[in-house]
């Protein structure tokens, strides 16, 4: 049985699925959770406020500096006002799933 991964291969990337918790004391990615309504997402906290989309840039840098790609190659595609956020990452779709599958696994920074 395949695992249910929070982001998906896209033509010109990936498309990833996450929660984030502004405020959260420091800038870190915390795994992936299955929310209530069985959708997968990935864990992520800033240390940045929720306004002025500071939170939403906190988490673009974070992503793209755990991935290791230019911050200009992530960008919000959905979620700019919730918790649940959707983020695409230009590149190689399949290098980038691997690199967030080992982001993702318990104990890893």
């Amino acid at each position: 049985m395949a695992r249910v991964r929070p982001w998906a291969v896209v033509a010109d990337g990936i498309v990833i699925a996450v929660r984030l918790t502004p405020k959260g004391g420091r800038d870190a990615i915390e795994g992936i959770e299955q929310l209530a309504d069985g959708k997968c997402v990935l864990k992520a906290r800033v240390r940045a406020a929720a306004s002025e989309g500071e939170a939403n840039d906190a988490l673009m840098r974070l992503i793209a500096k755990a991935v290791d790609v230019a911050p200009r190659r992530v960008s919000l595609v959905a979620g700019a006002t919730a918790r649940i956020k959707r983020l695409s990452i230009a590149g190689d779709g399949a290098t980038l799933a691997r690199t967030l599958e080992t982001l993702a696994q318990p104990g890893k920074p």
